[in-house]
């Protein structure tokens, strides 16, 4: 869920920017709309901080978002960017949309200077400890053909650490952060779903008018009608140019 990915910005600039030198040039591949480029432009400036995403749309959308940051239509496994031109590489929710991760994850090694950090985060949805995961797991028992996101790449304990290593990056750790988000109502919550945007809103989108409210239910039992917070983890994986 898009509101998700401010608060985990937060986070997760934290984890990617540690020991990074005040004056190294920051890269946040798999932009999308710009929200981790945001909190990177917050504490090093536009001048700092490139962006590359492989859908225009999120290119202009970061564009506007971040005046000054040099934005680009790129994929991960193709950075239009020069050998060791920055200090931090980061990739917000994007190594398990990768058509080839460990190709893209040596990209981002390859554009980042030695003893550079090199940074990724995915949701722990094999954990049970994405956002979304109560929407699947209330899904798959109403349905057992639901597949998830727990076949993500990145997504179990391990996997994000075995990608930064297969792609030739050393000193390779894994931590966790996470974050939480208030809904006023049950609504607020379920509402986005019902637009047929990422794997949770197509899914619902190929479901019958009696099948959507029944899983609507099923939600609302077991949330409730007034407000609540979810909090939702991430899997993290720090390492550095062999």
């Amino acid at each position: 869920m898009g509101r998700f990915s401010t608060p985990l910005a937060v986070e997760f600039a934290t984890v990617g920017l540690e020991g990074v030198d005040a004056d190294a040039r920051l890269l946040d591949v798999g932009c999308g709309p710009g929200m981790l480029t945001l909190e990177l432009v917050k504490r090093r400036g536009p001048e700092a901080v490139s962006a590359a995403d492989p859908e225009p749309a999120f290119v202009d959308a970061t564009e506007e978002l971040c005046p000054g940051v040099d934005v680009r239509v790129a994929e991960a496994e193709h950075l239009p960017f020069a050998d060791g031109e920055f200090g931090a590489t980061l990739a917000q929710l994007v190594v398990h949309f990768m058509s080839d991760p460990v190709r893209g994850v040596t990209q981002m090694g390859r554009v980042t200077a030695p003893g550079g950090r090199v940074s990724a985060c995915v949701w722990d949805h094999a954990g049970d400890g994405g956002p979304l995961s109560t929407f699947w797991r209330v899904a798959r028992r109403l349905d057992d053909g639901v597949r998830g996101e727990a076949g993500l790449s990145g997504a179990a304990p391990g996997q994000l650490v075995d990608i930064f290593r297969r792609a030739g990056l050393a000193d390779v750790t894994q931590t966790v952060v996470e974050c939480t988000v208030s809904f006023p109502d049950f609504a607020d919550w379920w509402d986005p779903f019902l637009l047929g945007v990422g794997p949770a809103g197509r899914y619902v989108a190929t479901l019958g008018r009696g099948e959507v409210a029944r899983l609507e239910q099923a939600l609302r039992d077991e949330l409730g009608d007034g407000g609540f917070t979810v909090t939702a983890r991430a899997w993290t994986a720090v390492g550095t140019p062999a």
